[in-house]
């Protein structure tokens, strides 16, 4: 994805090029989270943190497929990738792991630092609330999982800190 900024420039009511573009942004960032969890997941030797991340990457894969079915809905054309931002962070995490080795809290800090950073998308798009009511819905139903998940990974990390 080469944009991954929202501004909304349309009249209320109307879909834009902004809303699709606002809805790829989370699409391409989900995308990152569920890669994310994904490889914490085959990182960790902690089987209950690794049930708890394969869990929250369906999740949130279910939350990708619901944002590309609004966007294909207004007319758009879904992400289906996800940003350079999250590849150039699983990139260091690898780096970093290579020099360091891998362990349970180094892996928790980096999914919560990617919770953060989702969390912050969100948080952005959610402001305007001039979204066409489909594109809001689903922004509503990914951000509970967004939440959630971000909550949990804090709690999380302040458990092994």
């Amino acid at each position: 994805m080469h944009n991954d900024d929202y501004a909304r420039t349309g009249t209320a009511g109307t879909t834009t090029a902004d809303d699709t573009t606002a809805l790829n942004t989370l699409i391409a960032t989900l995308i990152d989270s569920v890669n994310g969890y994904q490889k914490a997941a085959a990182d960790t030797e902690n089987s209950r943190y690794a049930e708890m991340f394969n869990a929250r990457a369906q999740e949130r894969q279910a939350a990708v497929a619901k944002l590309q079915a609004a966007v294909a809905r207004l007319g758009g054309n879904p992400e289906d990738d996800g940003t350079t931002t999250g590849a150039i962070h699983r990139g260091w995490i690898n780096l970093k792991e290579a020099v360091l080795g891998r362990d349970d809290e180094a892996i928790v800090n980096a999914v919560e630092s990617g919770e953060d950073y989702l969390k912050e998308k969100f948080e952005t798009i959610l402001e305007h609330k001039d979204l066409p009511a489909e594109a809001r819905a689903a922004v509503d139903e990914a951000w509970q999982s967004v939440r959630a998940g971000h909550d949990q990974m804090s709690q999380l990390k302040h458990a092994i800190n």
